[in-house]
């Protein structure tokens, strides 16, 4: 497992982490992506506020960051519904009084092509993928510009860089969406002090890879497990909130409008099995 960076310059910041659920798997210590971000804000000192759909996945997350003497609140969202978003930045401000970092980590996938995806389906991944990142932008932004400052960071994927094997024409779409809308809304704000980023994780061994074994879809864990990236081993959620937490740092203060890929270089081969 890779070991978190330390920033001290994010001591007492707050920050808000959409999506910072996890699935619990007994007897697990793996990290889901948002949790992983929200533990390392609060190992540098940040205050963390967060939101998840499922608000027990938040509470269990919040729970293991306490337990370690960080701060952490959360509540119960959805993300792809703007009066539940300003609701969530309305308890923050009342909370902490400002919004210095936004994770936005919200994401999932779902197969199909476009022939066979049905529309339904085609706009529910939207939602979740794309206009909850909008969504949370539409409502802190105006915030940071208030304050002069802010640091935004947005979860994209891999995905949106080119086809990895796998039919989720949705999701790719959305995600390269997202990477787009980082690099425009990027430069809108560039003179406002705030800075916006976006990370690109690759193959991260998180729960939701666990549970695939765990659930007795072995043949679909295999096919994760086996691919071949150049590093030679998947990366986790560490490797995500490691750049991540980089990004909402002063080491990161020179950079907006960018992509970071954590792949393992994955991306810069022209081989895969998924």
């Amino acid at each position: 497992m890779s070991q978190p960076a330390k920033y001290p310059d994010l001591a007492g910041k707050t920050a808000l982490v959409m999506g910072i659920g996890q699935a619990q798997i007994p007897g697990s210590e793996t990290w889901g992506n948002g949790a992983a971000i929200a533990r390392l804000l609060a190992q540098n000192g940040a205050k963390v506020f967060g939101a998840d759909l499922s608000l027990p996945a938040a509470e269990f997350t919040a729970t293991r960051i306490r337990s370690e003497g960080g701060i952490c609140d959360v509540m119960q969202a959805d993300v792809t519904s703007k009066a539940d978003v300003q609701k969530v930045v309305d308890a923050m401000l009342e909370k902490h009084g400002r919004i210095d970092i936004l994770a936005n980590n919200v994401g999932a996938t779902a197969t199909g092509d476009p022939a066979s995806m049905a529309e339904e389906l085609w706009d529910k991944q939207v939602q979740i993928n794309l206009k909850s990142v909008y969504l949370a932008c539409h409502v802190v932004l105006p915030v940071m510009e208030r304050q002069g400052c802010g640091v935004v960071i947005n979860n994209a994927s891999i995905a949106g860089l080119r086809y990895i094997g796998k039919p989720q024409v949705a999701y790719s779409s959305a995600k390269a969406a997202v990477i787009h809308f980082t690099r425009v809304t990027a430069v809108m704000y560039a003179g406002k002090g705030v800075r916006v980023n976006s990370i690109a994780p690759g193959l991260m061994y998180t729960p939701l890879v666990e549970s695939l074994k765990a659930n007795g879809q072995e043949e679909a864990y295999r096919r994760i497990m086996e691919q071949p990236i150049p590093m030679g081993r998947m990366g986790d959620a560490v490797d995500v909130a490691n750049a991540t937490v980089f990004l909402a740092s002063d080491a990161a203060g020179y950079i907006t409008g960018q992509n970071l890929v954590i792949d393992g270089g994955f991306t810069s081969s022209a081989v895969s099995k998924l």
